[in-house]
């Protein structure tokens, strides 16, 4: 016999998991926004005032090209004047890189206004406060605004020379693969939470279906006769 439908249970909507994962940016309290915000500010500022900070002392305390070993050719301290991006790539295109740096800028301050996950915070913190570091360089120093040179000082190997702020920016991007792969998103949603499949109700048995109780017991108690073999049973 098939299961008696309920009329009143409502039809499942296959829309509902995309409206969940839409309106879980709504949903976050404005206080927890606040906070994650702050977060977001914080780090942002201890990033820029780290890298600023170190990039004064080493301008100050390092001699321009002189390598000082820490851990023997692992890792050391020289000072150069950077006017490329990372890894001393795109020289002498400080202009672009400029450009790019402010528009790195712009997309995170914006983005960051549907912050709902910590990591994302920490994330957007640690990769603002790189690109500032170095827009800072950019701008202000030597030879001239937007187009000065990077100050680098920490020697790794014979690799390269980068500065705090390449440090930042490089944790940011490990925290935004780390996050993605476990499928959060800037809004605190993971993606799962969109894509679960409605649980299905179970079929409604003969005994726990509408009416059939009723229907029972209003019927009249059947005849013998009825039944295949009573009449043999009696003789």
């Amino acid at each position: 016999m098939d299961p008696v439908e309920d009329p009143a249970a409502p039809a499942p909507d296959p829309e509902a998991g995309s409206r969940d994962v839409v309106d879980h940016a709504a949903a976050i309290s404005p206080r927890r926004r606040r906070q994650l915000l702050l977060t977001f500010a914080l780090i942002t500022l201890v990033v820029l005032a780290a890298d600023q900070l170190s990039k004064a002392w080493a301008l100050s305390a390092l001699e321009p090209g002189t390598r000082t070993p820490l851990l023997g050719d692992l890792f050391g301290l020289q000072l150069i004047r950077n006017s490329g991006a990372a890894l001393s790539l795109a020289n002498g295109m400080t202009w672009v890189l400029t450009v790019v740096a402010c528009v790195v800028v712009v997309v995170v301050i914006r983005a960051s206004r549907r912050l709902g996950s910590l990591g994302w915070a920490l994330a957007f913190g640690l990769l603002l406060g790189g690109a500032l570091g170095n827009l800072v360089d950019r701008f202000w120093r030597e030879p001239g605004f937007a187009r000065g040179h990077v100050v680098d000082f920490l020697a790794y190997g014979n690799w390269f020379i980068g500065n705090v702020a390449d440090i930042a920016i490089v944790a940011a991007a490990g925290l935004v693969m780390i996050l993605a792969l476990r499928g959060v998103g800037l809004d605190g949603a993971r993606e799962s939470d969109g894509h679960d499949v409605p649980s299905v109700a179970p079929s409604t048995s003969d005994e726990e279906a509408p009416g059939r109780t009723e229907a029972v017991q209003d019927d009249p108690v059947q005849d013998d006769r009825a039944t295949p073999g009573a009449e043999e049973t009696r003789a």
